[in-house]
């Protein structure tokens, strides 16, 4: 496949976005393609440890590849992108379970899809050109991928924050949140892949790294914490409307782009993860939102703001200042037959 090389290379297994031209956006092929490595790795006793990098500048997976999911929504088919979804998730899945160690090399943009490969490993490497963001709540849909599971694990209220807002992190507010765990400059990368590639040996990650560059995001935790507590998105706004700060006035206007629906209901799925450590039942909580996204959602009005038209001018559903409880109890509820299995074929 042209757009992503899987390859065994020494005693690694080796995974690489080759699409740099599309931000090495992820596709349902490429998606796919990653699981079956996964599950044929997982028996391999040739790999002792699992590689994953990508090719250009500018980024190291900025996202799922939206197009179709906007096409085939529009046309009624709501199950493309429920079949989407569903793979996808249970991929992120065994990334996070797999048996042996995961290195990812993210450089540039990681957002996304791109989360739900390169976060979940076991050593995740970024760099000076790393930006990592969950900017789901401003296409209608949440933080998914299995990006519930980290924001919801985050110190402090940085989750609430992370997820609602789409803030970007750079390497070290991306240790310091949860969603990587090695800063190393980039121009040591080739060398320390190739190391990796010959011994398999994970350890060498461990003694490459070095304290990353302070980020903006550890003194704003006060302010995150203080105003990102509300049990409502609308606890929140009334927090931020009060506060006066500019810090205050910062997050309100990133909230207001974002869709009311699905920021409410990130935040009620952050708060249920919370006190899980089974990525499951945080990727069954999204699925239940992105399942219903495209018909009763906000999803398919985010896309052709954003995306389509580019006017950058969606019309939610709800304000968000008014956000009413039973809309997000809707998106939540058990789906019945239909809820997410893991299981391939299903």
């Amino acid at each position: 496949m042209s757009d992503i090389s899987i390859r065994k290379t020494g005693k690694t297994g080796r995974i690489t976005f080759t699409r740099p031209k599309a931000l090495n956006a992820m596709s349902y092929d490429m998606c796919i393609a990653i699981e079956d490595a996964l599950d044929a790795w997982e028996k391999d006793d040739d790999v002792k440890m699992i590689v994953i990098d990508a090719e250009g500048d500018k980024a190291f997976c900025a996202g799922g590849d939206i197009a179709e999911l906007y096409d085939t929504g529009k046309a009624g088919n709501f199950a493309f992108g429920q079949t989407f979804w569903s793979d996808e998730y249970r991929m992120n899945a065994k990334m996070f379970e797999f048996g042996k160690p995961v290195a990812s090399f993210m450089q540039g943009f990681t957002m996304g899809g791109g989360v739900g490969v390169g976060c979940h490993g076991s050593h995740r490497v970024v760099g000076d050109t790393s930006q990592i963001a969950m900017p789901e709540c401003g296409i209608g849909l949440v933080p998914d991928v299995g990006g519930s599971y980290i924001l919801a694990h985050a110190p402090g209220r940085l989750g609430e924050y992370l997820g609602l807002t789409a803030a970007r992190l750079n390497a070290a507010d991306a240790i310091l949140s949860g969603f990587a765990d090695y800063y190393i400059p980039e121009a040591n990368w080739p060398a320390l892949i190739a190391d990796l590639e010959t011994t398999g040996d994970w350890t060498l990650i461990d003694e490459a790294a070095q304290d990353a560059p302070a980020g903006p995001l550890a003194a704003m935790q006060d302010d995150i914490n203080a105003n990102f507590g509300g049990e409502a998105l609308g606890d929140i706004v009334n927090a931020l409307q009060n506060d006066g700060s500019d810090f205050a006035s910062g997050a309100l206007k990133k909230l207001s782009r974002n869709s009311p629906l699905a920021m409410g209901c990130a935040l009620e799925i952050i708060h249920r993860v919370r006190s899980s450590k089974d990525i499951r039942s945080a990727l069954e909580l999204e699925y239940r939102f992105t399942y219903r996204a495209m018909e009763h959602g906000d999803f398919l009005e985010g896309i052709r703001a954003q995306i389509i038209d580019k006017d950058r001018n969606p019309q939610w559903q709800h304000a968000f200042e008014s956000l009413p409880a039973v809309a997000v109890s809707k998106m939540l509820m058990p789906l019945g037959d239909a809820k997410l299995t893991f299981e391939k074929g299903e």
